[in-house]
């Protein structure tokens, strides 16, 4: 059973999460402020965080920025619709994904499970022989290693699935879009806000110099693509 962590300090909010949640037999934990949260991640096993952004003691982001000092584990923040800054902020600090107030209740559980899911996978819960290989970059999909000139590279769950679609498909353009629809596997709304953002912590992760990347690459008015440049 998957322990997923609610922390918002509107108590009906939690609630209403807890209620979604529940019924799909996950084992809920609920927290009240954002230092709350980081505690209770930091003393638990927990797979999954609900997290609000504006709360007392600790807002949502410095207890983003405080969780993945120690874990990967998804984060998805809770903001409201019109916090399309929040949302990047959110996710330039660390979070994988979004819901929006008021939620729809399908669309929760759905983030959560495919949340789940790439984290289960990651976690080496499945295992496949897949190796992929361009210039210095190695991505051993069995060990879920990824490696630059041999030092080990840490990405988030969604970063690792972003780096791997394109691996396995060296010099292919695909457009946010179709980077959201096949990592996220949900309807590509907030593709191109989310994306990009995405795609730069990959960058700062995997490149000696970001802003002239040997491998991840955009191509202006397409999308993104993998390559080495030093063959070229």
């Amino acid at each position: 059973m998957y322990n997923i962590l609610i922390c918002d300090d509107e108590r009906d909010i939690v609630n209403a999460l807890k209620i979604y949640l529940s019924s799909e037999n996950y084992n809920i934990f609920e927290a009240y402020d954002g230092q709350q949260a980081v505690d209770i991640v930091s003393r638990e096993e927990i797979h999954l965080v609900l997290l609000d952004i504006m709360m007392p003691k600790k807002d949502g982001y410095s207890a983003i920025a405080d969780i993945r000092k120690e874990s990967n584990i998804p984060v998805i923040m809770i903001t409201a619709k019109s916090e399309d800054t929040d949302k990047i902020l959110g996710l330039n600090i660390g979070a994988d994904d979004y819901i929006t107030k008021p939620f729809n209740p399908v669309e929760v559980i759905a983030r959560v499970k495919s949340q789940l899911r790439r984290y289960a996978v990651l976690g080496g819960m499945q295992k496949t022989d897949e190796v992929f290989i361009i210039g210095g970059l190695k991505l051993d999909d069995k060990q879920k290693i990824i490696t630059n000139d041999g030092d080990v590279i840490s990405l988030t769950p969604i970063e690792y699935e972003i780096l791997k679609l394109l691996m396995s498909n060296p010099g292919k353009v695909f457009s946010s879009e179709e980077i959201y629809k096949k990592v996220w596997k949900a309807p590509d709304y907030g593709a191109e806000g989310t994306v990009p953002v995405h795609i730069r912590h990959i960058r700062e992760k995997v490149e000696i110099v970001p802003s002239d990347p040997r491998y991840l690459k955009v191509v202006w008015g397409r999308g993104y693509t993998i390559r080495d440049d030093k063959k070229q």
